[in-house]
């Protein structure tokens, strides 16, 4: 390692931005690098994935499957990472987010059964797996359905 070597950490310097159209000086003045006339130099130049009046690729491709507007987007959670919380505790949304165990609450808290529960917990969540009510009862905790 020597002074040759040494870069900018990434990301860190913004890169000189090549300033278009602002006159001769410049080296790129007047026409700002589009040439002279033609459709490429229009302001109102082809959209991405223009092909000239062709089919477009994506009007070309099939549609598949349905997605509901309406869909539910719930935050999953696995009974094994419910084990760090202490025995006797209540889980909600809001001691998932502190224990940084989900990231967002999206539309709600699912739980599933991954993994093994030790301890005997009150969960309360939006939505439960079968398993993962069954594994919850079993070791002596409740799971209730907000």
């Amino acid at each position: 390692m020597d002074l040759s070597n040494l870069r900018p950490a990434e990301g860190s310097k913004q890169g000189d931005r090549y300033r278009r159209g602002r006159g001769h000086a410049s080296g790129n003045g007047k026409t700002a690098g589009y040439g002279h006339k033609g459709q490429k130099a229009r302001s109102g130049a082809p959209r991405i994935g223009f092909e000239g009046g062709q089919m477009p690729l994506f009007r070309r491709l099939p549609k598949r499957g349905f997605k509901p507007i309406s869909r539910k987007q719930f935050a999953a959670v696995n009974l094994s990472r419910l084990d760090v919380f202490e025995d006797g505790a209540v889980v909600d949304a809001q001691a998932l987010l502190d224990k940084k165990i989900i990231h967002d609450v999206c539309d709600g808290v699912k739980i599933l059964g991954g993994g093994e529960l030790t301890k005997k917990l009150t969960v309360k969540a939006n939505a439960f797996s079968a398993s993962a009510k069954e594994k919850i009862e079993a070791a002596g905790g409740t799971a209730e359905t907000v």
